[in-house]
């Protein structure tokens, strides 16, 4: 399992009632310390959230998957601060070669 920093909180979001997840989840990500994070844990592909979170705040999100399924996803999401930290981020969401 991969290792949280001291200021990065997970979430399990299997704890939280679906009507309030992405709220409580969206409020999170935008109370994030600059040097902070947020690791969300569920058992589906959380693209409709990365979707929404884009549409909000745009090239600033920081979105990793740690884990990719079949039965837990992982992603580190965080504030980028400048383009050096989009590349990162992007060049670990290229699709696994098969």
């Amino acid at each position: 399992m991969p290792e949280a920093s001291r200021s990065e909180r997970i979430i399990n979001v299997g704890d939280i009632d679906p009507r309030y997840r992405h709220t409580i989840l969206f409020r999170l990500f935008e109370h994030l310390a600059p040097d902070g994070s947020l690791q969300i844990v569920v058992d589906h592909d959380p693209r409709p959230l990365r979707l929404q979170l884009e549409a909000r705040h745009g090239a600033r999100l920081g979105w990793s998957y740690l884990e990719k399924g079949p039965d837990t996803w992982r992603v580190r999401l965080h504030f980028l601060t400048n383009h050096g930290d989009q590349t990162q981020t992007m060049e670990m969401e290229k699709p696994d070669a098969e």
